[in-house]
Protein backbone atom coordinates (compact mmCIF):
# COMPACT_ATOMS: atom_id res chain seq x y z
CA UNK A 1 0.00 0.00 0.00
CA UNK A 2 1.42 3.71 -0.17
CA UNK A 3 1.62 5.73 2.95
CA UNK A 4 -1.23 8.16 2.76
CA UNK A 5 -3.00 10.18 5.80
CA UNK A 6 -6.03 9.79 6.00
CA UNK A 7 -7.46 12.66 8.88
CA UNK A 8 -5.33 15.99 9.14
CA UNK A 9 -3.45 16.87 12.02
CA UNK A 10 -6.54 19.42 12.46
CA UNK A 11 -8.97 17.11 12.58
CA UNK A 12 -7.28 13.97 14.67
CA UNK A 13 -6.61 16.78 17.33
CA UNK A 14 -10.57 17.34 17.21
CA UNK A 15 -11.62 13.74 17.05
CA UNK A 16 -9.10 12.75 19.59
CA UNK A 17 -10.19 15.44 22.02
CA UNK A 18 -14.01 14.05 20.97
CA UNK A 19 -12.44 10.71 21.88
CA UNK A 20 -11.06 11.28 25.07
CA UNK A 21 -14.57 12.63 26.07
CA UNK A 22 -16.17 9.76 25.02
CA UNK A 23 -13.91 7.60 26.73
CA UNK A 24 -14.26 8.96 29.93
CA UNK A 25 -18.41 8.90 29.57
CA UNK A 26 -17.40 5.53 28.19
CA UNK A 27 -16.10 4.60 31.97
CA UNK A 28 -18.62 6.03 34.04
CA UNK A 29 -21.06 3.51 32.32
CA UNK A 30 -18.86 0.84 32.57
CA UNK A 31 -18.60 1.49 36.16
CA UNK A 32 -22.25 1.17 36.59
CA UNK A 33 -22.22 -2.41 34.23
CA UNK A 34 -22.15 -5.62 35.78
CA UNK A 35 -21.02 -6.72 32.31
CA UNK A 36 -18.22 -4.35 31.91
CA UNK A 37 -16.04 -4.92 34.59
CA UNK A 38 -13.09 -5.05 32.07
CA UNK A 39 -14.07 -3.03 28.96
CA UNK A 40 -15.52 0.46 27.77
CA UNK A 41 -16.67 -1.10 24.84
CA UNK A 42 -19.76 -3.39 25.06
CA UNK A 43 -19.23 -6.69 24.26
CA UNK A 44 -22.67 -8.52 23.74
CA UNK A 45 -23.00 -12.40 23.42
CA UNK A 46 -24.14 -12.20 19.87
CA UNK A 47 -21.09 -10.68 19.06
CA UNK A 48 -18.26 -12.08 21.17
CA UNK A 49 -18.04 -15.27 23.04
CA UNK A 50 -17.16 -14.47 26.54
CA UNK A 51 -13.56 -15.40 27.94
CA UNK A 52 -14.30 -12.87 31.15
CA UNK A 53 -11.35 -10.21 30.31
CA UNK A 54 -10.95 -11.51 27.03
CA UNK A 55 -13.64 -11.42 24.39
CA UNK A 56 -13.94 -13.84 20.74
CA UNK A 57 -15.27 -12.02 18.03
CA UNK A 58 -17.94 -14.87 16.28
CA UNK A 59 -16.67 -14.46 12.67
CA UNK A 60 -20.11 -15.65 11.57
CA UNK A 61 -21.28 -11.82 12.69
CA UNK A 62 -18.35 -10.16 10.40
CA UNK A 63 -19.72 -8.71 6.80
CA UNK A 64 -17.40 -6.54 5.60
CA UNK A 65 -13.27 -6.77 4.96
CA UNK A 66 -12.69 -4.63 7.93
CA UNK A 67 -12.99 -5.46 11.44
CA UNK A 68 -15.64 -2.78 13.13
CA UNK A 69 -14.40 -2.01 16.40
CA UNK A 70 -17.61 -3.53 18.00
CA UNK A 71 -16.63 -7.02 16.38
CA UNK A 72 -13.03 -6.93 17.16
CA UNK A 73 -11.90 -8.94 19.61
CA UNK A 74 -10.40 -8.68 23.10
CA UNK A 75 -7.40 -9.89 24.65
CA UNK A 76 -6.15 -7.41 27.39
CA UNK A 77 -3.85 -8.34 30.80
CA UNK A 78 -5.35 -5.67 32.84
CA UNK A 79 -8.41 -3.71 32.89
CA UNK A 80 -8.44 -0.94 29.91
CA UNK A 81 -6.81 2.14 31.59
CA UNK A 82 -7.80 5.61 31.29
CA UNK A 83 -5.54 7.40 29.36
CA UNK A 84 -6.00 11.46 28.36
CA UNK A 85 -4.26 12.10 24.70
CA UNK A 86 -3.62 15.60 26.23
CA UNK A 87 -0.88 14.34 29.25
CA UNK A 88 0.36 11.16 27.23
CA UNK A 89 4.18 10.78 26.56
CA UNK A 90 6.38 8.37 24.69
CA UNK A 91 9.82 8.21 25.85
CA UNK A 92 12.09 6.36 23.58
CA UNK A 93 15.67 5.76 25.49
CA UNK A 94 18.07 2.78 26.00
CA UNK A 95 22.08 2.32 25.29
CA UNK A 96 21.31 2.09 21.89
CA UNK A 97 19.42 5.38 21.30
CA UNK A 98 21.83 8.39 20.48
CA UNK A 99 18.75 10.67 21.27
CA UNK A 100 16.67 9.89 24.11
CA UNK A 101 13.03 11.12 23.29
CA UNK A 102 10.10 12.58 25.38
CA UNK A 103 7.26 12.74 22.90
CA UNK A 104 4.15 14.13 23.42
CA UNK A 105 0.70 13.81 21.24
CA UNK A 106 0.79 16.53 19.04
CA UNK A 107 4.55 15.81 18.38
CA UNK A 108 4.00 12.51 16.94
CA UNK A 109 1.16 13.38 14.92
CA UNK A 110 3.48 16.39 12.92
CA UNK A 111 5.70 13.46 12.15
CA UNK A 112 4.81 11.65 8.72
CA UNK A 113 2.18 8.88 8.40
CA UNK A 114 1.44 5.81 6.66
CA UNK A 115 -1.66 3.45 6.48
CA UNK A 116 -1.38 -0.01 6.71
CA UNK A 117 -4.27 -2.79 6.36
CA UNK A 118 -3.09 -5.66 8.74
CA UNK A 119 -4.31 -8.23 10.96
CA UNK A 120 -3.75 -8.83 14.47
CA UNK A 121 -4.00 -12.03 16.29
CA UNK A 122 -3.45 -13.63 19.83
CA UNK A 123 -0.70 -15.59 19.52
CA UNK A 124 -3.51 -18.58 21.33
CA UNK A 125 -5.66 -18.46 18.65
CA UNK A 126 -6.75 -21.90 18.03
CA UNK A 127 -5.72 -23.37 21.30
CA UNK A 128 -8.90 -24.64 21.88
CA UNK A 129 -8.12 -27.01 18.97
CA UNK A 130 -5.66 -28.84 21.22
CA UNK A 131 -7.84 -30.55 23.67
CA UNK A 132 -10.69 -30.61 21.11
CA UNK A 133 -8.75 -32.23 17.96
CA UNK A 134 -5.75 -33.33 19.99
CA UNK A 135 -7.24 -34.36 22.45
CA UNK A 136 -4.53 -32.43 25.16
CA UNK A 137 -4.89 -29.01 26.97
CA UNK A 138 -3.17 -26.54 26.94
CA UNK A 139 -2.88 -23.49 29.47
CA UNK A 140 -4.45 -20.18 28.64
CA UNK A 141 -7.99 -18.61 27.26
CA UNK A 142 -9.13 -21.37 24.90
CA UNK A 143 -10.03 -19.50 22.02
CA UNK A 144 -11.33 -21.83 18.53
CA UNK A 145 -10.71 -18.91 16.01
CA UNK A 146 -12.15 -15.75 16.53
CA UNK A 147 -9.09 -14.11 18.63
CA UNK A 148 -8.23 -11.78 15.40
CA UNK A 149 -9.23 -8.89 13.43
CA UNK A 150 -8.11 -6.80 10.45
CA UNK A 151 -8.26 -3.11 10.50
CA UNK A 152 -6.74 -0.57 8.69
CA UNK A 153 -4.24 1.71 10.76
CA UNK A 154 -2.99 4.85 10.48
CA UNK A 155 -0.03 6.00 12.58
CA UNK A 156 3.64 6.60 12.30
CA UNK A 157 6.40 3.87 11.00
CA UNK A 158 8.00 2.75 14.24
CA UNK A 159 11.16 3.63 11.59
CA UNK A 160 10.48 7.27 12.07
CA UNK A 161 10.76 7.92 15.58
CA UNK A 162 13.80 5.27 16.30
CA UNK A 163 15.58 7.14 13.07
CA UNK A 164 14.75 10.85 15.08
CA UNK A 165 16.12 8.93 18.06
CA UNK A 166 19.59 8.07 16.40
CA UNK A 167 20.22 4.19 16.85
CA UNK A 168 23.88 3.66 17.09
CA UNK A 169 24.76 2.40 13.58
CA UNK A 170 26.61 -0.35 15.14
CA UNK A 171 23.12 -2.26 16.96
CA UNK A 172 22.60 -5.62 15.56
CA UNK A 173 19.34 -5.92 13.41
CA UNK A 174 18.02 -9.59 14.00
CA UNK A 175 18.25 -10.25 17.68
CA UNK A 176 15.29 -9.03 20.06
CA UNK A 177 16.27 -5.99 20.96
CA UNK A 178 13.54 -3.32 20.37
CA UNK A 179 10.88 -3.13 23.87
CA UNK A 180 7.96 -1.50 23.59
CA UNK A 181 6.34 -1.26 26.78
CA UNK A 182 2.19 -0.03 27.60
CA UNK A 183 0.57 1.97 29.86
CA UNK A 184 -1.50 -0.70 31.00
CA UNK A 185 -1.37 -1.34 35.60
CA UNK A 186 1.04 -4.28 34.54
CA UNK A 187 3.21 -2.60 31.80
CA UNK A 188 2.89 -5.01 29.09
CA UNK A 189 5.92 -5.33 27.07
CA UNK A 190 7.46 -7.52 24.65
CA UNK A 191 10.59 -6.84 22.03
CA UNK A 192 10.90 -7.26 18.30
CA UNK A 193 13.88 -7.20 16.25
CA UNK A 194 15.61 -3.29 14.67
CA UNK A 195 14.95 -5.24 11.07
CA UNK A 196 11.59 -5.04 12.36
CA UNK A 197 10.85 -2.37 13.91
CA UNK A 198 12.23 -0.70 10.73
CA UNK A 199 9.98 -2.30 8.27
CA UNK A 200 7.70 0.36 6.77
CA UNK A 201 4.38 -1.06 8.07
CA UNK A 202 5.90 -1.51 11.63
CA UNK A 203 3.50 1.40 13.18
CA UNK A 204 2.91 3.42 16.45
CA UNK A 205 -0.53 3.65 15.17
CA UNK A 206 -3.49 6.81 16.46
CA UNK A 207 -5.90 5.89 14.22
CA UNK A 208 -8.34 2.64 13.61
CA UNK A 209 -10.65 2.44 10.39
CA UNK A 210 -10.20 6.11 10.25
CA UNK A 211 -11.37 7.21 13.92
CA UNK A 212 -9.26 7.20 17.17
CA UNK A 213 -7.78 3.51 17.85
CA UNK A 214 -10.76 2.94 20.68
CA UNK A 215 -9.61 2.52 24.19
CA UNK A 216 -9.85 -1.60 24.73
CA UNK A 217 -7.48 -1.61 21.54
CA UNK A 218 -5.19 0.91 22.63
CA UNK A 219 -6.06 4.33 22.90
CA UNK A 220 -4.16 6.76 22.40
CA UNK A 221 -1.33 4.78 20.51
CA UNK A 222 -1.14 0.79 20.13
CA UNK A 223 1.85 -0.39 17.73
CA UNK A 224 0.86 -2.62 14.96
CA UNK A 225 3.71 -5.27 13.54
CA UNK A 226 2.21 -7.19 10.74
CA UNK A 227 2.60 -10.62 10.71
CA UNK A 228 4.28 -11.15 14.40
CA UNK A 229 2.17 -12.63 17.14
CA UNK A 230 -0.29 -10.63 18.91
CA UNK A 231 1.40 -9.73 21.79
CA UNK A 232 3.97 -7.83 19.75
CA UNK A 233 1.06 -5.05 18.90
CA UNK A 234 0.84 -3.48 22.18
CA UNK A 235 -1.74 -1.26 23.58
CA UNK A 236 -1.31 1.48 25.31
CA UNK A 237 2.56 2.26 24.20
CA UNK A 238 4.00 4.76 26.48
CA UNK A 239 8.13 3.60 26.10
CA UNK A 240 10.42 2.26 24.04
CA UNK A 241 14.13 1.15 24.54
CA UNK A 242 16.50 0.05 21.92
CA UNK A 243 19.44 -2.08 23.42
CA UNK A 244 22.65 -3.33 22.39
CA UNK A 245 21.99 -6.36 23.53
CA UNK A 246 18.89 -9.11 23.68
CA UNK A 247 16.66 -7.98 26.07
CA UNK A 248 15.18 -10.54 27.91
CA UNK A 249 11.43 -9.92 29.70
CA UNK A 250 8.81 -12.21 31.05
CA UNK A 251 7.31 -12.38 27.73
CA UNK A 252 9.80 -14.25 25.40
CA UNK A 253 11.65 -16.09 28.81
CA UNK A 254 8.17 -17.67 30.33
CA UNK A 255 5.38 -16.92 28.07
CA UNK A 256 4.92 -16.39 24.47
CA UNK A 257 7.58 -19.40 23.92
CA UNK A 258 7.10 -22.72 22.54
CA UNK A 259 7.50 -25.31 25.09
CA UNK A 260 7.11 -29.09 26.30
CA UNK A 261 8.19 -32.85 25.15
CA UNK A 262 8.93 -31.79 21.38
CA UNK A 263 10.98 -28.74 22.32
CA UNK A 264 14.09 -29.38 23.78
CA UNK A 265 14.41 -25.67 24.20
CA UNK A 266 12.20 -23.13 24.47
CA UNK A 267 11.34 -21.35 21.15
CA UNK A 268 10.74 -17.26 21.42
CA UNK A 269 7.87 -17.06 19.21
CA UNK A 270 8.10 -13.80 16.83
CA UNK A 271 5.87 -14.81 13.28
CA UNK A 272 2.14 -16.03 13.22
CA UNK A 273 0.80 -19.08 11.43
CA UNK A 274 -1.27 -20.04 8.79
CA UNK A 275 -4.84 -20.44 9.08
CA UNK A 276 -8.38 -20.26 7.69
CA UNK A 277 -12.10 -20.69 9.67
CA UNK A 278 -15.45 -21.33 8.89
CA UNK A 279 -17.50 -18.74 9.11
CA UNK A 280 -20.45 -20.17 11.01
CA UNK A 281 -21.27 -20.80 14.45
CA UNK A 282 -19.56 -23.79 16.44
CA UNK A 283 -22.11 -26.48 16.21
CA UNK A 284 -24.07 -24.99 13.47
CA UNK A 285 -26.99 -25.73 12.50
CA UNK A 286 -28.22 -25.24 8.74
CA UNK A 287 -31.54 -26.27 6.55
CA UNK A 288 -31.20 -28.51 4.13
CA UNK A 289 -30.70 -27.49 0.57
CA UNK A 290 -28.01 -25.23 -1.50
CA UNK A 291 -26.42 -22.87 0.76
CA UNK A 292 -23.36 -21.19 0.01
CA UNK A 293 -20.49 -21.12 3.13
CA UNK A 294 -18.51 -18.20 4.26
CA UNK A 295 -15.41 -18.50 5.24
CA UNK A 296 -11.99 -16.59 5.89
CA UNK A 297 -8.00 -17.25 5.33
CA UNK A 298 -5.01 -15.58 6.42
CA UNK A 299 -1.42 -15.45 6.32
CA UNK A 300 1.44 -13.88 8.29
CA UNK A 301 3.65 -13.93 5.05
CA UNK A 302 1.69 -12.64 2.08
CA UNK A 303 -1.08 -13.39 0.39
CA UNK A 304 -3.05 -16.43 0.39
CA UNK A 305 -3.47 -18.22 -3.24
CA UNK A 306 -5.75 -20.87 -2.52
CA UNK A 307 -8.46 -22.26 -0.14
CA UNK A 308 -9.56 -25.61 -0.28
CA UNK A 309 -12.88 -27.43 1.41
CA UNK A 310 -12.97 -30.59 2.25
CA UNK A 311 -16.66 -32.28 3.03
CA UNK A 312 -15.32 -36.44 3.74
CA UNK A 313 -12.96 -35.17 6.81
CA UNK A 314 -9.95 -35.14 4.71
CA UNK A 315 -10.21 -37.68 1.95
CA UNK A 316 -10.71 -35.43 -0.59
CA UNK A 317 -9.96 -31.19 -1.29
CA UNK A 318 -12.04 -28.93 -3.63
CA UNK A 319 -11.17 -24.94 -4.32
CA UNK A 320 -13.24 -22.54 -3.15
CA UNK A 321 -13.61 -19.15 -4.20
CA UNK A 322 -11.48 -16.00 -3.35
CA UNK A 323 -13.25 -12.64 -2.78
CA UNK A 324 -11.03 -9.62 -3.02
CA UNK A 325 -9.57 -7.95 -1.41
CA UNK A 326 -6.81 -10.35 -0.51
CA UNK A 327 -4.21 -8.35 1.48
CA UNK A 328 -1.04 -9.91 2.50
CA UNK A 329 -0.79 -10.16 6.03
CA UNK A 330 -4.71 -9.50 6.31
CA UNK A 331 -6.99 -11.59 5.28
CA UNK A 332 -9.51 -12.57 2.21
CA UNK A 333 -12.61 -14.04 2.39
CA UNK A 334 -13.62 -17.20 0.59
CA UNK A 335 -17.23 -18.93 0.07
CA UNK A 336 -18.63 -22.42 -1.97
CA UNK A 337 -21.83 -23.79 -2.50
CA UNK A 338 -23.10 -26.32 -0.72
CA UNK A 339 -26.12 -29.22 -1.32
CA UNK A 340 -25.95 -30.05 2.56
CA UNK A 341 -28.01 -33.36 2.83
CA UNK A 342 -29.90 -33.99 6.32
CA UNK A 343 -27.15 -35.37 8.81
CA UNK A 344 -23.81 -34.62 10.93
CA UNK A 345 -21.39 -33.15 8.77
CA UNK A 346 -17.76 -31.94 9.44
CA UNK A 347 -16.49 -29.02 6.87
CA UNK A 348 -12.34 -28.97 6.66
CA UNK A 349 -10.70 -25.88 5.23
CA UNK A 350 -6.74 -25.94 4.31
CA UNK A 351 -5.06 -22.32 2.94
CA UNK A 352 -1.91 -21.71 0.92
CA UNK A 353 -0.15 -18.59 0.61
CA UNK A 354 2.05 -16.77 -2.31
CA UNK A 355 4.79 -18.11 -0.38
CA UNK A 356 4.00 -21.79 -1.09
CA UNK A 357 3.31 -22.13 2.56
CA UNK A 358 0.25 -24.31 3.57
CA UNK A 359 -1.66 -25.67 6.40
CA UNK A 360 0.18 -28.94 8.08
CA UNK A 361 -1.68 -32.39 8.44
CA UNK A 362 -0.24 -32.41 11.76
CA UNK A 363 2.15 -30.36 14.12
CA UNK A 364 3.11 -30.84 18.20
CA UNK A 365 1.51 -29.82 20.86
CA UNK A 366 2.93 -26.93 23.09
CA UNK A 367 1.96 -26.46 26.58
CA UNK A 368 1.12 -22.75 26.07
CA UNK A 369 -1.30 -23.60 23.07
CA UNK A 370 0.25 -20.82 20.71
CA UNK A 371 0.26 -21.91 16.86
CA UNK A 372 -2.73 -24.03 16.15
CA UNK A 373 -3.13 -24.21 12.53
CA UNK A 374 -3.82 -27.82 11.68
CA UNK A 375 -7.24 -28.10 9.56
CA UNK A 376 -9.84 -28.18 11.46
CA UNK A 377 -13.24 -30.27 11.27
CA UNK A 378 -15.88 -27.69 11.91
CA UNK A 379 -19.11 -29.27 13.06
CA UNK A 380 -22.45 -28.74 11.22
CA UNK A 381 -25.50 -30.24 11.78
CA UNK A 382 -28.26 -30.18 8.77
CA UNK A 383 -32.14 -30.93 9.62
Amino acid sequence: MEAHDIVTRREFLVTGAAGAAALATAREAAAQAPGQRFHVKPVPAEIFIDHGINQETRLETLRGYLTPASHFFVRSHATTPNLDVRTWRLRVEGNAIERPLDLGFDELLRLPSRSVISAVECAGNGRAFFKEVMGKTASGTQWRYGAIGVAEWTGVPLGTVLELARVRKDTPRDILNVLVEGLDSVKVNRPMSLAKAFEEDTLLAYAFNGEPVPADHGFPVRAIVPGWVGINNIKWVGRIEVRDSVIDVPTTTKTYVLDGPDYPRKVVLRQQTLKSAVALPWGATLPAGRLRVRGLAWSPVGRISRVEVSLDRGATWQPVELREPNIPRAWTRWDFAWDARPGEHAILTRAIDDQGKTQPAAMPWNAQGYGYNVPVPHPVKVS
